[in-house]
């Protein structure tokens, strides 16, 4: 009886995270994450609450102001050149 009660006990730090429980970071972050120079300009210019961590929001906010800043040509993506081009304006004036 204690055995089965120590078990039952224990069951929910046995549990594994499900997939339906796991939270996948927004594709905004992602660019950021991995991007030194990119999310070192996004805590600069779009970390509202300086916690050193961008938030979901504040990491859409700074995708959102890299998107206006790189696409050039304003046909609605950015494209390597376009990239690499914001990128080095970026490192050029931070």
């Amino acid at each position: 009886m204690l055995a089965l009660l120590l078990f039952a006990s224990a069951a929910p730090v046995l549990a594994q995270a499900t997939p339906a429980s796991l939270k996948t970071p927004p594709p905004a972050l992602g660019l950021f994450e991995r991007d030194w120079v990119l999310m070192n300009w996004a805590l600069k210019y779009y970390d509202a609450n300086r916690d050193i961590l961008l938030q979901p929001d504040e990491a859409q906010a700074a995708a959102d102001a890299f998107r206006k800043l790189a696409d050039k040509d304003s046909d609605g993506r950015v494209t390597p050149q376009e990239y690499r081009s914001a990128r080095a304006d970026i490192l050029s004036h931070d």
